[in-house]
């Protein structure tokens, strides 16, 4: 709950609504009893881009802005409300308990064909500093400099509502996690919108609270879902099957160790999963096959 109660520390007076993803423990009893608080209780869970959807439906303000749990604002807001205005979508910075920015997280440049195999195959990891990775996570910017990005994380993104309509909401085909901000805001970016970095409005970022209750197989397969989803969406026929033949071969070290890791044989089955769906769809003849045909946006 000390999300909530930064937020009205930092924006009193301003009605918070909680999508709750049917959680398990004293979540929506906690915030039942708070003021100035909405609640959205799933009975299972729809996903980051079904609750923002749904949140965003549930009130009619002309700004709104996207918070997670594991997020406490430091700033007020008002230097966000300005730039969303006047520029449409408007992102702070994420920092670390000590208040240091959280490199390479808080804001990235939109994924490429290469920046996508370099994380696939480990390169950025055990290679921070090569070129596509530093222009990937944007670690040549100076973080306490306002302007344009293209991708700021989700965690701490203010939409204008025309905006949201505009664009049809997130696509709630990326589930449960992983991309659907970064759809969204290249959709916004094609779509000639400015997504506005504003250094001055902090927040702490504590981060993976609800994605590390996940089993270590199901969030891997969820990760490589929604990646190649992604690329699938945006990326040209033939960069797309180079980023699905990356998955396919990054699939065994990765299983490799997970064996390593769990000392069990559960990364197997996970592994056997992911390298099948990436297979098929390398050997798709269209991206557009890999889209499903539902569409639960609005």
């Amino acid at each position: 709950m000390s999300c909530l109660d930064a937020l009205a520390q930092m924006a009193p007076g301003v009605e918070a609504t909680v999508v709750d993803n049917g959680s398990t423990d004293r979540t929506i009893e906690q915030v039942q009893r708070r003021p100035l608080v909405r609640l959205v209780a799933n009975p299972d869970n729809r996903g980051f881009a079904g609750a923002s959807n749904q949140g965003f439906r549930e009130t009619d303000a002309d700004t709104l802005l996207l918070l997670n749990p594991d997020v406490r604002l430091r700033t007020p807001l008002q230097d966000l409300v300005e730039a969303c205005q006047k520029h449409g979508l408007a992102a702070g910075q994420l920092t670390r308990a000590d208040g240091s920015p959280q490199t390479g997280f808080t804001v990235r440049r939109f994924p490429t064909a290469a920046s996508m195999t370099f994380e696939l195959l480990g390169l950025n990891r055990l290679w921070p500093g090569n070129a596509v990775n530093r222009r990937y996570r944007y670690l040549e910017r100076d973080l306490q400099q306002a302007g344009a990005v293209d991708q700021p994380a989700g965690a701490l993104l203010m939409i204008r509502r025309d905006v949201w309509e505009h664009l049809g909401g997130f696509d709630e085909n990326f589930h449960p996690i992983w991309f659907e901000d970064v759809d969204f805001c290249r959709r916004a970016v094609d779509a000639g919108y400015r997504i506005e970095y504003v250094p001055r409005v902090r927040a702490e970022h504590t981060g993976g609270h609800s994605v590390n209750k996940l089993p270590a197989g199901r969030m891997q397969e969820y990760w490589y879902d929604s990646l190649l989803r992604y690329a699938g969406k945006h990326f040209r026929l033939w960069p797309y099957r180079g980023v699905c033949m990356a998955a396919v071969f990054s699939t065994v070290p990765r299983t490799v160790a997970g064996m390593v890791r769990e000392q069990n044989l559960n990364p197997v089955v996970s592994g056997y999963k992911i390298m099948r769906f990436a297979g098929k769809r390398l050997v798709s003849r269209s991206r557009r096959t890999q889209q499903p045909g539902r569409s639960k946006t609005i």
